[in-house]
C-alpha cells in the first residue's frame, strides 16, 4: 500500500487508495468508470469504501428482500461520508438447490472471498439470510479479514393456519404425514401451503437461518438486536441504517476485523448459546468452517464440552412450542444473553467496539414462556446438541436431543440398511417392509462426497404402516444432515462417511445398533473380526462427476468433524493484492 486517504476521523490507511488516489493510469481508470455511474472522484480520494456484499435472488425467495436493506445500508454509509458500493454475490435457494445446497455453500464462500479480495473495498457489510448464505459470506469474509459487519434479512411474520400457528419446515413434516396416513385432506395440504410462509424472510422455527442469526449476534459480528426481528418489521431497515454509519467507522479505524471479533472465546459462546436457543445441528458445521478460515482451534468435541452446564432456555419449534416473532417480542438473542451472562466470556469484543459485556444485563424477557430463566429452564444442561462416538462413528456424530423422543435415547435395535434415498422412498409406504418400531433405519451414501453435498435426508419419513399403527418416532442413523427444522430421533452427520469407508459402508440388515444418548455412544455390536471381513470386500463408489465444481468439490470437500470445507480453502489469505502490471 503506497499511499493513504487522510479523510474525516481517519485513523488508519485505507486500501482503497491504492486504487483511487492513483496519480497515473491506473487511478484515472478507476475513477472515470464510476464518475460514469455519478461517483465523485473526490469522494474516492477521501473515501472510506464499503462494499456491500448481498446474497439477493429471486432464486432465493428468502433473499429477495435484501435489495431494501442495501438501500438502507447505503443510507447510513453515506450519512458518514462513506462511498457505498453495492455487489451481488451467488445465492443458494434451500428450497431449489440439487442435489444440496450444501454442495454451494463453499463455492459461494469463494465467490465472496475473491469480490473481497480483488476489488477497493475498505470494509463489507454482508446482507444474508438463509441457511447457507449466511455462513457462506463469513466464511469468505474471515478469509479476507476486511473490516465487516453482518446483517440477516430477519424471520417471516409467524404462519397462521385456521385459527392456528404454524411454522416453516416443522409444520410442514407434521401435516405431510398426516396426509400419507389419510389424517389430512389434499385440500388440507393445499391450504396450508399458502397460508405457511406469509412474508419477506427466512424460516420462522428455530431452523438452521434463525440459529445463525442468533449465533452470529452471539459472537459480536452483528449488531445487537439484528438476529430476531422480523424481515416486515420496520425496525429492520433502522438497524440497517446504524450499520452502514458503523461500518464507515469501522473503515476509518482499520476494524475491529473479523479475526478480531470471531475468536474462540466467540465460537465457545456461539456453542452455549446454541444450547440455549434449541439451535440446528447445521450450525456445528458452520461454526467449524468458520473457525478454520480464521485458524481457530475448534473441534467437535468443544460442541461436547462447552455447552455442558447450559439447559433448555427458548421454547421455540421444532423443539418448543413458540415461532421466531415470538421470540423477537419476548426479547430476542439479547434477554437470551442477558440470561446467559454468568456461562459466558464477557470479554469476547464486538463489532461495536466493546464487549459482549456490554450487551448483557440491559435486555431482560418480557415474556417467560418463550424465554425462559435459568431457574425455570425447558430441559436441562445436556438436552441440546449432543455429541457421539463409538465403532459406528469414530469420528463422532451429532443428535438433537431436544427434538427427540426421550423414550428413544437409550435403544438397541436391528438395522434396516438404504444405500440411496431413492430406494428407501420407493419401499417406505410397503405394507410388507420388514420393519417394526425398534428397527434402526440406516441410510448411507448421503455424506459430503457421497451424495455429494450431504442434502438434509437424514430424518427419513417413518414407514406408512407404523404411522397407521401409532408409531411417531423411530431411531434413525445417516452421514447426512436434516434441517434444523426437523424433529425427531435421529443421528447425523456420522463420520467418517459411508462413501470414504468408514463404518456406515459395513453395516448390513439385522446388525444391532446401540445408541445411548446421555453417555455419548453410537455402537454397532459387531465383532471386529467381522467387521474386518466385510471391509476386505468393500469398494468405494466411483465418483459421480469427472469435471467442474462437482468434481473439485469430491476431490476436496473434508468430513463432517472438520466442517465439510475444501481442504484447499482452510486459512485465511488476507486482503492484500498486488498492483495491476500497467
Amino acid at each position: 500500500m503506497t499511499s493513504q486517504q487522510t479523510g474525516p476521523g481517519t485513523t488508519a490507511p485505507l486500501r482503497s487508495s491504492a486504487w483511487f488516489t492513483d496519480e497515473g493510469k491506473n487511478g484515472f481508470i478507476a475513477r472515470s468508470h464510476l464518475a460514469a455511474v455519478g461517483v465523485e472522484g473526490a469522494r474516492l480520494r477521501r473515501g472510506p469504501v464499503v462494499g456491500i456484499c448481498t446474497s439477493w435472488s429471486e432464486l432465493t425467495p428468502c433473499n429477495k428482500h435484501l435489495g431494501g436493506l442495501a438501500a438502507a445500508v447505503r443510507s447510513g454509509v453515506e450519512q458518514a461520508d462513506g462511498v457505498a458500493l453495492e455487489f451481488p454475490t451467488m445465492s443458494i435457494g434451500e428450497p431449489f438447490a440439487r442435489p444440496s445446497s450444501m454442495l454451494f455453500r463453499n463455492l459461494m464462500a469463494m465467490d465472496v472471498e475473491e469480490s473481497l479480495r480483488s476489488n477497493p473495498l475498505d470494509a463489507v457489510v454482508l446482507l444474508g439470510g438463509c441457511d447457507k448464505t449466511v455462513p457462506a459470506q463469513l466464511m469468505g469474509a474471515a478469509s479476507v479479514d476486511l473490516p465487516a459487519i453482518l446483517l440477516t434479512g430477519g424471520p417471516m411474520l409467524s404462519g397462521r393456519w385456521r385459527g392456528d400457528t404454524v411454522g416453516s419446515g416443522t409444520d410442514v413434516w407434521r401435516a405431510v404425514e398426516a396426509y400419507r396416513t389419510g389424517q389430512l385432506a389434499r385440500n388440507d395440504l393445499d391450504e396450508l401451503e399458502g397460508c405457511l410462509n406469509r412474508s419477506i424472510g427466512h424460516c420462522m422455527t428455530m431452523g438452521t437461518a434463525s440459529t445463525m442469526a442468533c449465533l452470529t449476534e452471539a459472537m459480536g459480528i452483528q449488531l445487537p438486536g439484528s438476529a430476531a426481528l422480523p424481515a416486515a418489521d420496520g425496525r429492520r431497515a433502522q438497524l440497517a441504517t446504524s450499520v452502514g454509519r458503523r461500518i464507515v467507522e469501522m473503515a476509518r479505524n482499520g476494524g475491529p476485523r473479523p479475526s478480531e471479533v470471531l475468536t474462540r472465546s466467540a465460537f465457545l459462546n456461539a456453542i452455549r448459546v446454541n444450547a440455549a436457543i434449541g439451535g440446528s445441528t447445521n450450525a456445528v458445521l458452520h461454526l467449524l468452517a468458520i473457525a478454520g478460515r480464521l485458524g481457530v482451534p475448534l473441534e467437535l468435541d468443544d460442541f461436547a464440552r462447552a455447552p455442558a452446564d447450559v439447559p433448555l432456555l427458548v421454547d421455540l419449534e421444532p423443539s418448543g412450542r413458540f415461532l421466531m416473532e415470538d421470540f423477537a417480542y419476548a426479547g430476542g438473542l439479547p434477554a437470551v444473553l442477558t440470561e446467559l451472562r454468568g456461562l459466558l466470556d464477557l470479554d469476547a469484543r464486538t463489532v461495536e467496539g466493546g464487549r459482549l459485556a456490554d450487551r448483557c444485563g440491559v435486555h431482560r424477557t418480557e415474556d417467560p414462556e418463550v424465554i425462559r430463566s435459568l431457574a425455570d429452564q425447558i430441559q436441562p444442561a445436556g438436552c441440546g446438541t449432543v455429541v457421539l462416538r463409538g465403532t459406528l462413528a469414530p469420528d463422532g456424530a451429532l443428535i438433537k436431543v431436544s427434538a427427540a423422543s426421550p423414550q428413544l435415547l437409550h435403544h438397541v435395535g436391528p438395522a434396516l440398511v438404504f444405500d440411496r434415498l431413492e430406494d428407501y422412498l420407493d419401499v417406505v409406504d410397503d405394507p410388507d417392509l420388514p420393519v417394526t418400531e425398534d428397527t434402526v433405519l440406516v441410510m448411507r451414501n448421503a455424506g459430503p462426497k457421497g451424495y455429494p453435498g450431504m442434502p438434509e435426508v437424514a430424518n427419513l419419513p417413518l414407514p406408512r404402516r407404523l404411522l397407521q399403527e401409532g408409531t411417531t418416532d423411530m431411531v434413525r442413523v445417516c452421514d447426512g444432515r436434516m434441517s434444523g427444522t426437523a424433529f425427531g430421533t435421529v443421528v447425523l452427520h456420522v463420520a467418517p462417511e459411508a462413501a470414504v469407508g468408514g463404518p456406515l459402508a459395513l453395516v448390513r440388515d439385522g446388525d444391532p445398533v446401540k445408541l445411548d444418548a446421555t453417555a455419548g455412544i453410537l455402537d454397532l455390536m459387531v465383532s471386529d473380526a467381522e467387521l474386518e471381513r466385510r471391509r476386505a470386500s468393500w469398494r468405494a463408489p466411483p465418483p459421480i462427476a469427472d469435471r467442474g465444481w462437482l468434481r473439485l468439490y469430491i476431490d476436496h470437500v473434508l468430513q463432517a468433524d472438520r466442517g465439510v470445507d475444501l481442504d484447499v480453502l482452510v486459512g485465511g489469505s488476507g486482503h492484500e493484492v498486488p498492483r495491476r502490471p500497467f
